[in-house]
């Protein structure tokens, strides 16, 4: 083996310091603010292009989702990635977790020859970190999840530090296998104009359910195939509090009998 096939699955996902939320609904009302690259997904781009210049490879990005996800997957290859694919079909919308990993599950067994499989962490809108482990189990090969460094890159194998339960774990993973990166693992770099500029007319394929598998397959997909369902999301209200600043020798005291005076008998001890 001389170089590695690499794939980092990307999400497109809402600014979400900028997104609205729609109360009634109980859910992230997506059209109320741009979209961007999933910033964890970033940190797996930036740890493949890293092991690009490594060792040598090629990378392809893939995501799930609507037309507009084009951009985020251009950016992607503006940022180093080699190839990148869209799978973008009505027939996708309403997949939770484990429909959309088997979505991206059956893009990579279609594609066939990979080494490594790089995703981040979590999503900004989800926050489940689910997806990644989940791709593995389907393709049933080994994973590492919350890798915060990585100590070796080789042809054959990666060895990284992984933090769980407050602890970190050096881990070896022969491949092919997969990894799920946290923040603290690099620090993305920005994309140049040149690159920008160079794949404004790069192609980005776009697969459907029907690229994917035969028709009888078809449950396992969106909503339908879905095992959990979301019933209801609750929005906490904003509440706006007054702030205040004890100072002087007797801050702690004054401080103390405002905690009684707020909190009145929730309070005890003080």
């Amino acid at each position: 083996m001389t170089d590695l096939d690499i794939i980092v699955p990307i999400k497109e996902v809402p600014d979400i310091e900028k997104v609205n939320f729609d109360r009634e609904k109980g859910r992230i009302d997506r059209s109320s603010s741009s979209k961007e690259p999933n910033p964890f997904d970033l940190n797996a781009l930036e740890e493949a292009v890293r092991f690009k210049e490594e060792v040598g490879g090629r990378i392809t990005v893939i995501s799930m989702g609507p037309s507009s996800a084009e951009e985020t997957l251009k950016e992607a290859m503006a940022r180093g990635a080699d190839k990148a694919i869209l799978l973008t079909d009505k027939k996708f919308a309403g997949s939770d977790t484990w429909a959309t990993s088997y979505t991206l599950a059956n893009c990579i067994k279609k594609l066939k020859d990979f080494d490594l499989i790089i995703c981040g962490e979590k999503t900004v809108d989800g926050d489940t970190g689910q997806v990644g482990p989940e791709i593995a189990e389907i393709l049933d090969i080994p994973h590492i999840a919350y890798a915060n460094r990585t100590i070796e890159r080789k042809l054959e194998s990666i060895v990284v530090e992984s933090e769980m339960w407050g602890r970190n774990f050096k881990k070896e993973m022969k491949f092919p296998g997969l990894i799920t990166v946290t923040k603290d693992v690099n620090e993305p770099r920005l994309p140049s104009l040149k690159n920008k500029l160079k794949v404004r007319n790069k192609e980005v394929e776009k697969w459907t359910m029907k690229d994917l598998l035969d028709i009888s397959d078809e449950i396992h997909y969106g909503s339908t195939g879905s095992p959990t369902k979301v019933v209801n999301i609750e929005i906490p209200e904003e509440i706006g509090r007054e702030s205040k600043i004890f100072e002087g020798g007797d801050a702690v005291k004054k401080f103390v009998k405002q905690l009684r005076s707020d909190l009145g008998d929730e309070i005890h001890g003080l």
